[in-house]
C-alpha cells in the first residue's frame, strides 16, 4: 500500500467504483455457514479429505451437517473430488484454495475497525460476510460514500427501493456496524463509519477473486451510483458526529491465527460460536 494512504482513505480503491450486485453476489456464495470453516480447514491440511475428516476437525458441527456444506460447496466449484463415488475424498479446487486471500483481507478488515479481541480466524471471517452480504447493502454504502450525510428517504431515492426496506437496511448496517447516524433524533441523516468507509480493499480483493465466476455470466458494467438533489444539502454533521460501535464482542479459545482448531475434539460448540449476536443485530 501507498505510505499515503490512511485507513480512512483507501485512495486506490473507491467504493462507488464496484459492481454491487457481483460484490453481493460474491459474499452469498462464501456466506453458507461452515463455509469458510471448512475451507480452512482443507487448506491447512492441504491434502483431499473425506465428510469424516473434515467434521473430525470440526467437533462442533454434526458430520451430516458437514457433508452438505461439502456437497454444496462442491456444486458452487469451492471443491472437487476426482471420484464421484460416495464417500470419496474432496479437495479444494483452484478457486477455493484462492480464498486464503479473501479470508485474510476480511480478517484485518474486522480486526482493525469490527472486533478487534480474540476470535478464531474462521469466525472473524465468517461474522465478517454476515455483515456484508445482504442484497442492496452495497449500493447503500456507495450512495453514502458519494454523497453522505443523507436522510433515509434520499438513499431510498438513490439506490430505486422502498422507504420502508431502506429504513429496516439502515437499521441493520447500523447495527452491523457500517453506517451511523449523525444525531439522536428520528430523520437524522446517515454517515458511513471508518469500517463503512474503509471498505474499497474488501470489495477490491472480493471482485478480484471472482473473476473467473463473473466469466460464466453476460458481463454486466457497474451501475453508475447516483445521488439524488437533497431538498436540505446543508446539515452539519458537527465536530462529535457519533461513531456507531456496534461489534461482536466474542471471545474464543482459539488463537487468533489463520486458522485454529482444539488439539481434541471437543464435546459441544465453543462459546464463542453459541455467543449471541449483540441486541439488534438479526441474522
Amino acid at each position: 500500500m501507498n505510505p499515503r494512504d490512511t485507513p480512512d482513505r483507501p485512495a486506490f480503491f473507491p467504493i462507488g467504483s464496484f459492481d454491487a450486485q457481483r460484490i453481493e453476489d460474491t459474499f452469498s456464495l462464501m456466506g453458507p455457514k461452515w463455509t469458510t470453516w471448512s475451507v480452512m480447514t482443507m487448506a491447512q491440511e492441504s491434502r483431499p479429505m473425506r465428510v469424516r475428516d473434515v467434521a473430525a476437525r470440526l467437533p462442533f458441527v454434526s458430520e451430516q451437517l458437514v457433508g452438505k456444506r461439502l456437497a454444496a460447496m462442491d456444486a458452487d466449484g469451492l471443491v472437487t473430488r476426482t471420484d464421484k463415488r460416495h464417500g470419496a475424498p474432496y479437495r479444494l479446487s483452484a478457486l477455493g484454495e484462492s480464498l486464503t486471500h479473501v479470508h485474510r483481507t476480511l480478517a484485518e478488515w474486522s480486526r482493525n475497525y469490527l472486533s478487534p479481541g480474540v476470535m478464531a480466524e474462521a469466525e472473524r471471517v465468517e461474522d465478517a460476510v454476515q455483515r456484508l452480504r445482504l442484497r442492496h447493502s452495497t449500493a447503500m454504502i456507495q450512495i453514502l460514500d458519494a454523497g453522505g450525510p443523507m436522510r433515509f428517504v434520499h438513499i431510498a431515492e438513490g439506490v430505486g427501493l422502498d422507504v420502508s426496506f431502506t429504513r429496516h437496511r439502515l437499521l441493520r448496517l447500523q447495527a452491523d456496524g457500517l453506517v451511523t447516524r449523525t444525531g439522536p433524533r428520528h430523520g437524522d441523516p446517515y454517515v458511513l463509519t471508518d469500517a463503512g468507509r474503509t471498505l474499497g480493499p474488501v470489495y477490491a480483493t472480493v471482485e478480484h477473486w471472482s473473476a473467473p465466476l463473473a466469466t460464466q455470466r453476460a458481463p454486466s458494467p457497474p451501475a453508475s451510483v447516483a445521488v439524488p438533489q437533497r431538498t436540505n444539502p446543508g446539515i452539519p454533521l458537527g465536530s462529535d458526529s457519533p461513531r456507531t460501535a456496534v461489534a461482536l464482542r466474542r471471545s474464543a479459545a482459539v488463537p487468533n491465527a489463520v486458522f485454529s482448531h482444539a488439539p481434541r475434539p471437543q464435546s459441544r460448540v465453543p462459546a464463542a460460536l453459541t455467543a449471541r449476536s449483540a441486541p439488534g443485530r438479526v441474522r
